[in-house]
């Protein structure tokens, strides 16, 4: 036998079971489990039988009745905002990498807003079908923190939460004072600073590294200029730098909005690095801008793995150990955009 018997009618809506596919695939409902969770001691010309009564039948595996047979969903929640965004999107890649990996399923949810109210919502949407959750930001405008569940393994991006939860990021101050100390080093006397929107935890940490930086070398602070990550509020900022000729040196927090920087400083009439040197933060575009732009590289896939790792390791232990700060470290990738004052 290649295949199911033809000929028979294929069963319809909730009433297919793995018996069902296993009658029609003339196994046993033992083999249709194991090539449900995708074990690999099923022969391939077996399992490629099952799989086909399964499209057949239109059966899909009943991920309650296997949690209470096996206590386990196999199933991890991943909970952000704006998931599209570039940094986002890299770290969400890894961690679904990282838990294919691991032979987990993946629930993401990008929630509608920031706010606390959405995320309660998909923290509600996931509490009753994952093993544990992965919440990769948590920016709410709100000065008061999100309420995240008590009963779910939870690892999280953020690290105002890591007195109660494991949280995994990258070293944003250590970042920031390679970008700074650089600059410094080719002999600029202050640098100024775009940073990022005031309800973002790495925007926050960036500038208040960057005023340490400068307070401990004993350089004067200049105000900062806010964006909110696009290139769009860089090339804003930058017509404002532009049009202030004791600017020298500028350290943006992500690379978008140095891009916009960096036209807004072109179109000025100001020559990057001759005129005004700049840095970015993330290191995602950088190498393709002109000219190519010297930022601070964050390791998005280790931050992904790292995220995976703590939650497996959480699930693993009973009661769950104690909470963790991960800082994955950053590296400083001179490129053409900076260089000694004029």
């Amino acid at each position: 036998m290649t295949g199911p018997r033809a000929g028979r009618p294929a069963a319809s809506g909730p009433a297919v079971s793995m018996a069902d596919v296993a009658r029609l695939a003339e196994v046993s409902s033992q083999t249709v489990s194991r090539v449900a969770r995708g074990e690999a001691s099923v022969r391939p010309e077996t399992a490629a039988r099952v799989r086909a009564a399964m499209r057949q039948l239109g059966y899909l595996p009943n991920r309650a009745a296997r949690a209470l047979r096996y206590g386990s969903f196999r199933t991890i929640g991943v909970v952000g905002h704006r998931l599209s965004r570039t940094g986002e999107a890299h770290i969400t890649e890894a961690v679904i990498e990282a838990l294919r990996d691991e032979d987990y399923a993946v629930m993401l949810i990008d929630t509608p807003t920031s706010s606390a109210e959405d995320f309660f919502d998909a923290f509600t949407k996931l509490g009753q079908s994952v093993d544990g959750m992965v919440v990769l930001s948590l920016e709410t405008p709100q000065p008061a923190r999100v309420e995240l569940p008590a009963r779910v393994p939870i690892v999280v991006g953020d690290f105002r939460y890591a007195d109660s939860h494991t949280a995994v990021g990258t070293d944003q101050a250590a970042g920031t004072r390679q970008a700074v100390d650089h600059l410094l080093g080719l002999g600029h006397r202050t640098i100024h600073h775009v940073s990022g929107p005031t309800s973002s935890v790495q925007a926050t940490a960036r500038e208040a590294a960057w005023e340490q930086t400068l307070r401990e070398a004993g350089r004067p602070v200049p105000p900062v200029l806010r964006g909110d990550w696009t290139p769009r509020s860089g090339y804003a900022a930058g017509l404002a730098l532009a049009a202030d000729p004791s600017v020298t040196a500028v350290f943006c927090a992500n690379d978008e909005m140095a891009q916009g920087t960096l036209r807004a400083l072109h179109e000025a009439g100001r020559r990057v690095p001759a005129d005004v040197s700049v840095v970015g933060f993330d290191d995602l575009m950088a190498e393709w801008l002109w000219p190519p732009l010297t930022t601070v590289a964050q390791d998005f896939g280790t931050i992904g793995r790292e995220l995976v790792a703590a939650l497996i390791e959480q699930l693993a232990e009973h009661p769950a150990g104690a909470t963790r700060r991960i800082l994955v470290p950053t590296r400083l990738v001179v490129r053409a955009s900076s260089g000694p004052p004029s």
